[in-house]
């Protein structure tokens, strides 16, 4: 069963539990063909705004300096994004 949240406006834990679910249900073949089309198209959509939730995540800590340390001492400009 899939929500009826838009995907723009789910955490990223909750994106991927209901893409979980959704991948299940396809998985088990007991939906309806029209059925099993939009849990394909919602799943698409979740992978997606997956995807783009750790790319963002993954910039923010490629931005985060050390000190001698180890310290994080603030943010820089990510090199090469």
């Amino acid at each position: 069963m899939t929500t009826d949240t838009p995907v723009n406006e789910l955490s990223f834990e909750a994106a991927m539990n209901e893409l979980e679910k959704v991948v299940g249900q396809l998985e088990n073949g007991q939906v309806p063909l029209e059925e099993s089309i939009t849990l394909y198209q919602r799943g698409a959509e979740l992978k997606k705004h997956c995807e783009a939730k750790l790319k963002a995540a993954e910039e923010k800590v490629a931005q985060i300096t050390l000190d001698g340390d180890g310290n994080p001492t603030g943010l820089k400009a990510a090199e090469g994004l």
